[in-house]
C-alpha cells in the first residue's frame, strides 16, 4: 500500500511538471505585445489660446470732493443708475481755525481800506461837482473806491467759502457731491460721518463714489509670453464667465501690452477686448472670465490623435507606424498641420484606411479594459 501511494505521488508530480513545461513553451511562442490600431478621422480642429482675467467697465470714474470736511448725508445707494449732475452726497465743512482767522482779518482790512477810500471819494466828489478838480483826478479816486469795494466783496466771499464751503449756497456749492457722468454707482466706500479730503495737486482726495457705464464692458486678462506673439489686434474672443456658465459673449481684441510683467516666474502680457453686449443680459463689474482666442481653425480635415505620433530622435520629424501584416508595422513619415492638443491635422503620409499603431497597449491592458 505504501509503494502504491509512493508511485502515485511520483506520477502526479511528473504530470504536473510536464503541464507546466508545456504552458511555458506555449506562452513563449506568443508575441509579448499585441498592439491596438486606430485610423485617421475627419475632425474640426481649432487652435486657440485661453487667457484668464475678468470683465470690467471700459471706464470707471471716481467722484472726489472739492473741499475737505465730514460726510453729512448720502442720498443714493450702490447699484443705482444716475445721470450727470445728480446729487450723491453732501459734505459738512469743518473750517480750519487758522484759515478762518486769516480770512476774517482780510475782511477787516478790506473794510478799513474801503472806509478810508470812501471818505476821500466823497470829499473829492463835492470838489468835482464845484469844478475845483479835474475829471481825470476824480476818475482816479473813483477807480480806487470801486477797487476797494471789490476787494471787500472778495474777502467776504473767501471767508464764507472757508466757513460754509460756498459763497452763496447755490446748487453748485462745493459741499454738494454730484455725479459727473451718467452710469451706475458701483461703489460708495464712505459712510455718513466719515472725514474726507479734497482733491488737489498734492493729494488724490477721498473717493466718494465710483461710477461706470455697464453697457460698455471690456475683457481684461493676461497671456503667456509663448502665446502673445501669435496674437493680432482684431482677433475674435469667446468670453465665458464663471458666474454665468450658460452665457458666452463675443469680443474683439483691441489691446496687447507692449511690456510684460513677471508673475510667479512666468512673463505675462496684458490684453483687452471690447465685448459685444447683449441688451437682455446684465454683466456685473468684476466677473472672473476666460477668453478663448482662436488662432487657426480648420473644418472636416484628416486628423489623428496626437498620442499616435512619434518623433525621430535625429531629425525630430513626426511619423507613425502603420500595420502591414499580423502584428507587423512599418514606419511612415507624415506631414502635420494645425493642432488643438488632442487631434492634429495630417497633410500627407497616410490615408483614412491605414491602421495606425496605438502605443503602450498590451494584452494585459486589453483584459483590464
Amino acid at each position: 500500500m505504501n509503494k502504491f501511494l509512493k508511485y502515485t505521488l511520483i506520477a502526479i508530480f511528473v504530470l504536473a511538471l510536464l503541464a507546466a513545461v508545456t504552458w511555458v513553451m506555449k506562452s513563449n511562442s506568443k508575441p509579448l505585445e499585441l498592439y491596438k490600431t486606430e485610423t485617421a478621422t475627419k475632425e474640426n480642429i481649432i487652435n486657440k489660446v485661453v487667457a484668464t482675467g475678468k470683465v470690467i467697465p471700459e471706464d470707471e470714474i471716481e467722484i472726489k470732493p472739492q473741499i475737505s470736511g465730514i460726510i453729512e448725508e448720502i442720498y443714493l445707494e450702490e447699484g443705482v443708475k444716475v445721470k450727470a449732475g445728480d446729487l450723491i452726497a453732501k459734505i459738512k465743512v469743518v473750517p480750519n481755525e487758522q484759515s478762518m482767522n486769516q480770512a476774517g482779518g482780510r475782511v477787516k482790512n478790506a473794510q478799513l481800506a474801503l472806509n478810508n477810500t470812501k471818505i476821500e471819494y466823497d470829499r473829492n466828489k463835492i470838489l468835482f461837482d464845484k469844478g475845483v478838480i479835474s475829471s481825470q483826478d476824480f476818475n482816479s479816486l473813483q477807480l480806487q473806491y470801486n477797487q476797494a469795494k471789490q476787494e471787500l466783496g472778495n474777502a467776504q466771499a473767501d471767508y464764507q467759502i472757508i466757513r460754509k464751503g460756498s459763497a452763496g449756497g447755490s446748487s453748485t456749492a462745493n459741499t454738494n457731491i454730484r455725479a459727473t457722468v451718467s452710469g451706475t454707482i458701483l461703489e460708495i466706500p464712505v459712510k455718513e460721518g466719515d472725514q474726507v479730503i479734497q482733491s488737489n495737486n498734492f493729494n488724490d482726495g477721498t473717493t466718494i463714489a465710483t461710477i461706470a457705464d455697464l453697457s460698455k464692458m471690456i475683457f481684461e486678462g493676461k497671456v503667456d509670453e509663448a502665446e502673445v506673439g501669435k496674437l493680432k489686434i482684431g482677433m475674435p474672443l469667446n468670453i465665458t464667465m464663471g458666474a454665468v456658465q450658460d452665457q458666452e459673449l463675443k469680443a474683439k481684441l483691441k489691446f496687447i501690452a507692449p511690456k510684460g510683467t513677471e508673475d510667479q516666474g512666468a512673463v505675462q502680457f496684458k490684453i483687452e477686448g471690447d465685448i459685444d453686449m447683449k441688451d437682455d443680459f446684465l454683466i456685473r463689474a468684476g466677473y472672473s472670465a476666460n477668453a478663448a482666442i482662436v488662432l487657426e481653425q480648420k473644418d472636416s480635415v484628416l486628423a489623428v490623435k496626437e498620442a499616435l505620433l512619434q518623433f525621430d530622435t535625429k531629425t525630430e520629424k513626426p511619423y507613425v507606424e502603420v500595420l502591414k501584416g499580423e502584428d507587423e508595422f512599418e514606419k511612415r513619415d507624415v506631414e502635420i498641420g494645425v493642432s488643438d492638443g488632442i487631434f492634429v491635422e495630417i497633410l500627407s503620409g497616410i490615408t483614412k484606411e491605414d491602421k495606425i499603431k496605438v502605443w503602450n497597449k498590451t494584452v494585459k491592458d486589453e483584459k483590464e479594459d
